[in-house]
């Protein structure tokens, strides 16, 4: 069987991966510098300031692709948008969906309407 170079990376990009989501030290602990060492190489590469650990500093809470799906969706994913986060002023109980379903139907199934039974 012919094994591409391809198929050979995204082999090693999952295991690597893999081996990632299981390393349990937290970010600018012992052993584990603040950030990524892509984020390093980065603050390197521009003269840039050290980014610092995750949720610290200039580092905020959760990693980018977290934080860009918060500010897509408008939830709090990544912990660094808590005034998005369900239930609170900016963001009712329950989903647009289920409020949407609430307001159609007159019931009260994400719990934002408690006047509907």
């Amino acid at each position: 069987m012919h094994v591409t170079p391809l198929l050979r990376g995204l082999a090693a990009a999952a295991m690597l991966t893999t081996l990632a989501a299981c390393d349990n030290t937290r970010d600018g602990s012992r052993g584990n510098p603040p950030s990524t060492a892509m984020q390093r190489a980065y603050d390197k590469a521009t003269d840039a300031p050290r980014t610092s650990a995750d949720g610290t500093g200039n580092n905020p809470a959760g990693t980018a692709a977290e934080r860009a799906l918060d500010r897509a969706v408008g939830t709090n994913t990544s912990g660094a948008y808590p005034a998005q986060s369900d239930g609170t002023r900016g963001n009712p109980p329950g989903t647009a969906a289920e409020r949407a379903y609430d307001r159609a139907t007159g019931s009260n199934t994400s719990g934002a309407n408690p006047r509907n039974r």
